[in-house]
């Protein structure tokens, strides 16, 4: 019999929340998503990214991986092995204002989040606009891997997201 792995039952956690968000509560719409399966290396991958229902300036990405070792070490069940994937969050947006606004982002991500590792902000703008437009993709890692264990953090971890989401758009380009 197939027992599916923590990342299988990690993925239809995160999709069932946060399809509910989109579909039964119409708080955010979801505009994109990729499940993946690297065929050259053996690692698996969900990104899920949304917006607030009605709002595209700001939009939120839950990456889940997992790499082959750890897909190995569960399916064998290899001693020693601890069943688990990564976790990455980021969120793109534009800024105008890149001193003043990244200034505010960070705040803004520490205040909520209180991260263990700091989050970056990867600035990149298109040569030749004038006057400049900034693409910032925010990002937040955490230092350790999650489980079926942390199931249960899920909907905090998308209220926290959405929480961000909402006061991104207030210092966001539009």
């Amino acid at each position: 019999m197939f027992d599916p792995t923590v990342f299988e039952n990690l993925k239809v956690a995160f999709e069932n929340q946060l399809y509910d968000l989109d579909t039964l509560d119409r708080k955010l719409d979801i505009i994109n998503r990729i499940d993946r399966l690297d065929m050259a290396v053996l690692s698996r991958e969900l990104v899920l990214q949304f917006t607030l229902a009605g709002h595209k300036d700001v939009s939120a990405e839950i990456h889940l991986t997992a790499s082959l070792k750890e897909l190995a070490s569960e399916i064998l069940e290899l001693e020693g092995g601890a069943p688990a994937c990564s976790l990455r969050l980021r969120f793109h947006m534009q800024v105008e204002d890149m001193p003043a606004q990244c200034k505010n982002i960070e705040r803004i991500l520490q205040r909520i989040w209180v991260p263990e590792i700091q989050p970056t902000q990867k600035i990149s703008y298109l040569f030749g606009e004038e006057p400049p437009v900034y693409s910032n993709t925010i990002e937040l890692d955490f230092n350790r891997k999650i489980s079926e264990e942390q199931m249960d953090d899920i909907p905090e971890l998308i209220k926290h997201m959405l929480q961000t989401l909402k006061e991104l758009e207030t210092v966001s380009l539009r």
